[in-house]
């Protein structure tokens, strides 16, 4: 399948490719930068002419849906900016920031004040999002505020009719799910109670409808989207990260996926150890296993980056495997941070899908 002629012609004049995010059965989409008519731009292209035929009328469904309510959005500053949009593409402003999941706002109540003023004005709007439960739809920007991405469930309603009251109730519920996890103690008796209710359609959706919706996504589509790794990520990098741990040289090891133009989700390991050649031995080990496909790529680092409890910094780790250097920077927080990810940089194996977004002063200059 190929794009339509318009919209091959608007990306060719105005769009210069840069690093997949993300490829699935619904859409292709991809960081790079975009010719406005305010100049040149960061900004994230979705396109449909990348999917498999069985799943292209749910796809131009879905992407119909998120082009109407980006349009619907411009000037909210709930969201990326609708940059332009044809018939099978659309491309949106980039947000410098990097998504929930990956941020991990502990105890930060600024940012969850701004997720609940960002869903406030969507909904005054009459847009409802729909997909607000997955952490990866929610960003925090680089300016500290919360955003949301991602519109392809997304609803737009004329009037506050009853189906309208329900979904922006559960798009507030889901948003108070994640200040829980974040930041419980912030959380008002009135959000308390909302979290203890949910509406007679979410419950039903439970019961019947989720369950079809797994069953037809995971069953016939193959499709698993846990932060965005896919089912690699869910159901292989368990096991691999076990066989990489019975080498003895093995201290620990952290398994991240990133978006590949070949295969669509890659696995990128990285392996603690103090050999730096024992790349070879594990792929070895790995191919003698039978087990899963192996990473795509291993990294052998003295140190994994760690938090205050001693866990990998995995999302550190996938920013580095998906080359979104730039957005590494707010997430350090000394100078030794610093020193400690350069060895990993330079040394770092995903090189085929990589463009110019490193941050100059992501490391510091050497002594």
């Amino acid at each position: 399948m190929s794009l339509p002629k318009e919209d091959a012609a608007v990306l060719s004049a105005r769009w210069t490719e840069g690093v997949l995010l993300k490829r699935d059965v619904f859409s292709t989409v991809e960081r790079g930068r975009f010719h406005s008519q305010d100049g040149e731009v960061d900004a994230v292209l979705r396109r449909l002419d990348q999917v498999p035929w069985w799943s292209y009328l749910l796809a131009r469904h879905l992407f119909a849906r998120e082009r109407r309510a980006l349009a619907l959005a411009r000037d909210l500053h709930a969201g990326p900016e609708l940059l332009w949009a044809g018939r099978q593409a659309l491309v949106r402003g980039f947000i410098n920031g990097v998504a929930l999941h990956l941020a991990k706002p502990h105890g930060d109540i600024a940012y969850f004040r701004s997720a609940k003023a960002a869903l406030r004005r969507l909904h005054r709007a009459g847009i409802c999002h729909n997909d607000l439960a997955k952490e990866q739809n929610w960003l925090r920007g680089s300016d500290g505020r919360a955003y949301v991405t991602d519109f392809q469930l997304a609803a737009c309603f004329k009037t506050r009719s009853r189906l309208f009251r329900i979904a922006a109730y559960e798009d507030l519920r889901h948003l108070l799910k994640h200040k829980r996890s974040y930041a419980a103690q912030a959380l008002t008796p009135s959000e308390r109670r909302i979290l203890t209710r949910k509406s007679f359609a979410a419950s039903l959706w439970l019961m019947t409808g989720k369950k079809v919706y797994r069953a037809i996504t995971r069953g016939v589509f193959n499709f698993t989207d846990r932060e965005g790794g896919g089912r690699r990520l869910v159901n292989d990098a368990p096991v691999l990260a076990g066989l990489i741990r019975k080498n003895p040289d093995v201290r620990d090891t952290a398994i991240v996926a990133f978006a590949d133009r070949r295969t669509g989700v890659g696995l990128y390991a990285f392996v603690e150890a103090d050999r730096t050649a024992l790349e070879v031995q594990l792929r070895d080990e790995l191919a003698a296993a039978r087990g899963p496909k192996p990473p795509e790529h291993i990294q052998v680092v003295r140190a994994l980056p760690r938090d205050s409890d001693g866990k990998p910094r995995t999302e550190v780790l996938q920013l580095v495997a998906m080359n979104q250097l730039d957005l590494i920077e707010p997430m350090m927080r000394s100078d030794t941070d610093r020193a400690f990810l350069k060895s990993i940089l330079e040394s770092r194996k995903n090189l085929r899908d990589r463009f110019n977004f490193e941050a100059a002063d992501l490391v510091p200059p050497a002594s």
